[in-house]
């Protein structure tokens, strides 16, 4: 199975410091849901892994992150693509718990749910805590410059292995060349 996870703020759609609480708060990032459309169709499986604290700091409730990701799914199908799953920290980060990146619960719960080694799992997130949490289990770390990628990439720190690209386009555009060359299974 070829499964990618991909953080959501900042990597399929805009970030914002005020959070995304709204489904008109959620735009997509220029290219993002044409990329899903393409990796889907290239028989990727996608996998969206995201903090959504909001919810723990009591700004939003879950059923208003469910229409934010009704809106991002229907998006995401108008390309021709689709998420096969989204998986949420609803935790603050002083909750403590072992799902918010960049601790890797949500990428061990994925990778037990299908299947798959963590070490054939890849990551692409904006931010460090990304990083870490798919380097901590001996994942594919991928930074992309969207979000508050240009930032972390200027921070440094980068787990080793860290692949860096402009964008999400970029980076599907790339790894549908790998994978049609059989570089990835």
């Amino acid at each position: 199975m070829k499964l990618l996870i991909l953080d959501r703020d900042g990597v399929i759609n805009e970030d914002s410091p005020d959070y995304i609480k709204t489904p008109e708060e959620w735009q997509p990032i220029a290219g993002s849901l044409e990329a899903i459309g393409e990796l889907s169709r290239s028989g990727w499986t996608i996998v969206v892994a995201t903090n959504q604290s909001a919810i723990g700091r009591k700004m939003i409730a879950v059923e208003a992150l469910n229409r934010i990701h009704a809106k991002m799914h229907r998006a995401i199908a108008e390309q021709g693509g689709h998420v096969d799953a989204v998986f949420f920290c609803p935790h603050s980060p002083d909750a403590g718990c072992v799902c918010r990146k960049p601790n890797p619960g949500m990428i061990l719960d994925i990778a037990s749910r299908f299947h798959v080694a963590t070490t054939q799992l890849a990551m692409v997130g904006d931010s460090l805590r990304d990083l870490q949490a798919i380097a901590a289990v001996g994942g594919k770390p991928v930074l992309v410059r969207t979000g508050n990628g240009l930032k972390t990439e200027q921070k440094g720190l980068l787990p080793e292995g860290t692949q860096v690209f402009d964008d999400l386009a970029a980076f599907a555009a790339h790894l549908l060349v790998v994978s049609s060359a059989g570089l990835v299974g």
